[in-house]
């Protein structure tokens, strides 16, 4: 399971529905998805709910495509990732990637009184927050602010006051995700993805951030359940209800909305999330 609400809902989602349709009982355990590689591979981790590109196409090459011990579901839920602005940055001049680079500007987005902005990139353990890193180091807006990086419940717990109070705020964003139900958000203007100016250094370099460049948006996202070669060959049933799980991206817009504004507990929302969708996940298991 990782750190993210919707992955945390479709962790238990599949905990639930494993159970449902297979009697088996499934440990839901909090890990980094880094982490959850090696496991994958060594035998620890089974299943990892939801594995992003491109963000991971360095660990999907090297564990799926060359060492062939992870497999990657056909099935992926589209996305994107990005930086977005409170309504307030946009009013007051926060609209494009090269208004970051201005100190003039961003220091609107000063809170701690030191005169430079400040702007949240992602979780420690996100692999999108180094990324973020590179991207702010080629942009060149690293210079002019201070790079946070927090678990999202802390950095979503400051939007909700910075909207409240009017505290313009940029930070890095993704979808699917509850906050544009919940809040006007803009998007950051970059320019298109192009995959030229995209030169990332394998994270298995110490010094990958500082030897990689991206001066363009991302990509295209989109994300996918992987599950171990070793779980497929055991369990071959249970890999094959893996493959045919479908979720929208308005149903795990939904579940992160659940988890974060609402406040339910992932056990208890996948509980009614599969009670709800009964007939679907018997669907996922026929073969």
């Amino acid at each position: 399971m990782p750190n993210w609400p919707s992955g945390q809902a479709t962790a238990n989602i599949l905990k639930v529905g494993i159970a449902k349709e297979f009697g088996l009982d499934a440990d839901v355990q909090e890990i980094g998805t880094l982490n959850a590689f090696v496991g994958l591979e060594n035998g620890t981790v089974d299943i990892h709910p939801e594995v992003w590109r491109p963000n991971l196409d360095d660990v999907i090459k090297k564990f799926v495509t060359d060492k062939g011990v992870v497999v990657l579901s056909k099935r992926g839920v589209a996305a994107w990732q990005g930086i977005c602005a409170t309504p307030s940055a946009v009013e007051k001049g926060l609209q494009t990637i090269d208004d970051l680079s201005d100190p003039e500007k961003t220091k609107i987005l000063d809170t701690d009184g030191d005169g430079k902005g400040e702007m949240w990139i992602g979780a420690p353990t996100w692999s999108s927050t180094g990324i973020e890193r590179v991207r702010a180091n080629t942009y060149g807006y690293a210079k002019n602010l201070t790079l946070v990086e927090a678990e999202e419940e802390v950095a979503m717990a400051g939007l909700d006051a910075a909207v409240a109070t009017n505290q313009p705020m940029v930070f890095a964003c993704y979808a699917p995700h509850f906050i544009f139900d919940l809040h006007k958000i803009a998007r950051i203007k970059e320019p298109p993805h192009d995959a030229g100016k995209w030169k990332l250094v394998s994270a298995a370099d110490p010094l990958w951030i500082s030897k990689s460049t991206a001066s363009t948006a991302w990509s295209a996202a989109e994300f996918h359940i992987a599950y171990s070669k070793t779980f497929e060959k055991k369990h071959a049933n249970i890999a094959a209800f893996l493959e045919k799980v479908d979720f929208s991206p308005e149903e795990v817009t939904a579940m992160s909305y659940a988890l974060e504004v609402e406040r339910q507990t992932p056990s208890d929302y996948a509980k009614k999330w599969v009670a709800d969708n009964a007939n679907r996940v018997d669907g996922w298991a026929k073969q």
